[in-house]
């Protein structure tokens, strides 16, 4: 028998024993989605939400399992907040509820009704950048900048509660944003700078 042979009876082997176990399979995966779904269908449940989102008023109905984050990012298109972690450890997804920073993937849109909600669009005035934003550009503050939005959200919120006196405080009321490329000597002088 030639190794040809040996390859090709192996791999229809194969073949033949894959095929016959996908075969058995659809019936029960098939039977335990549509059971899933059923259970989603019937758990799901909208609730009105007037809320402010950037100085502008919505008036929307919301799962009530939707994050602020999704609602921003799939309902508005709001993209400047952005998804990292998706478990609030990386700080990416901050914004303002009511002039304090938040999560907002761990944050509850149905918790919001009657709330302003400040995102990084809505830091500038126009085409004028909020002083953070500036001295971001200016001092180097990020790399990539995809944590940016949330850095800046929260060094914004750092300097309005007053957490800037020094550099080991600022690091400190800072540390739930993370910056994977190591921006953070920029950050801080970002944050020095406007505290000025």
């Amino acid at each position: 028998m030639s190794k040809k042979q040996f390859y090709s009876r192996r791999f229809f082997l194969k073949t033949s024993g894959a095929l016959a176990a996908l075969a058995a399979i659809p019936a029960s995966v098939k039977s335990f989605y549509l059971d899933a779904r059923k259970l989603l269908v019937a758990r799901k449940q909208t609730v009105p939400l007037p809320v402010s989102i950037n100085k502008k008023a919505y008036k929307l109905s919301v799962d009530t399992r939707t994050t602020l984050l999704d609602l921003l990012r799939e309902n508005l298109q709001l993209t400047g907040t952005k998804k990292g972690c998706d478990h609030g450890q990386c700080g990416a997804c901050t914004v303002h509820v009511d002039g304090q920073r938040v999560l907002s993937c761990l944050t509850l849109a149905a918790t919001l009704p009657g709330k302003e909600v400040t995102t990084i669009e809505g830091l500038s005035d126009g085409d004028k950048l909020h002083p953070m934003q500036q001295a971001f550009i200016e001092c180097d503050g990020f790399q990539c900048g995809y944590c940016t939005p949330g850095q800046i959200m929260s060094a914004v919120a750092c300097v309005k509660e007053g957490h800037t006196h020094s550099v080991e405080e600022i690091k400190e009321f800072m540390s739930g944003n993370l910056c994977r490329c190591g921006a953070y000597n920029g950050i801080v002088e970002s944050i020095q700078k406007v505290a000025k």
